[in-house]
Formats: C-alpha cells, structure tokens, sequence
C-alpha cells in the first residue's frame, strides 16, 4: 500500500492567463504568502507553499470560449484547508475585497463536525473552497478503518 502524502500540485486552465493572473496573484501571493515559482507572461503563473503548488495556464485556442462547467466531467472546484475559523473570514475578507464572486461568506457545513467554509469563484468561474475543520476532521473516522475496494 502507498499512503500519499496529500496532493503536490493543482494546474488549472483558464481562458486568459494574464485575466486570471490578478485573481491568483491576490489569493495565492497576497493572501496566502505562497512563493511565485514561474510566471511567463500569458502562458504559466505557477505559486508554491504550505506544502502545494497551484498553476494556470490557457486553453487551447479552441477551448478559450468554452465556459467552465462544474458538473462536466473534471474539476468541480478544490478547497484549501485552513488552520481557523478565522482564516477562512480573513479570505473571505480577501476575496470579497478583491472583487471576486463570492458563492458563501464563512458559514457551518454538515459535511464533518465543525466544518466551516467560504466559496467563491475565480474570473472563469472555478469555485475554489477555503476550510477548517478542527482537529482531524473526517480523518479521525478512517484513520482505523481498513480499506475498502472501490467497484
């Protein structure tokens, strides 16, 4: 058995890099201190820190006008897990400043005992979620449940 140590990288396509550069500059540079690894314009805007990497990079030609759909086949969004309540409402701060959608300001969600979240939307409409959940969360459930075959 491999037991992975959580996940490396996110690469994104977006529309328009230079577009979506703010928005990602803001959450990722600004808002969360990570370090700007590549940025060519138009074509790479790659940050790295708190143990991930998130890249955007554009769609083919073909695909620019193609809006994102959540519900298609791929990414439906993909969350941060934050270390307090309160960091989940200064990036809700954040990114409502910013001018971004923001979906939910910081609210309870049943999904695992003290789950709290903020969701919004980056200029493509890629929701990306910001959460804590005190101590293990859902972790604690299956720390000592044996694995189960899927299919």
């Amino acid at each position: 058995m491999i037991s992975p140590n959580g996940i490396a990288h996110i690469q994104l396509t977006v529309r328009d890099v230079a577009a979506s550069r703010p928005f990602y500059h803001r959450l990722l540079v600004e808002t969360f201190g990570m370090a700007i690894q590549y940025d060519v314009h138009g074509q790479i805007f790659y940050c790295i820190g708190a143990r991930t990497g998130v890249l955007i990079r554009p769609a083919a030609p073909e695909h620019q006008d193609t809006p994102f759909d959540q519900w298609r086949v791929g990414l439906h969004h993909f969350c941060f897990r934050l270390r307090s309540r309160e960091d989940v409402d200064a990036l809700h701060a954040s990114m409502r400043d910013f001018g971004a959608k923001v979906i939910r300001c910081g609210e309870e969600g049943p999904w695992a005992p003290g789950y709290y979240s903020t969701l919004f939307e980056d200029p493509d409409g890629i929701r990306i979620e910001g959460l804590f959940i005190p101590g293990a969360g859902n972790l604690d459930r299956i720390k000592d449940a044996p694995l189960t075959p899927v299919g």
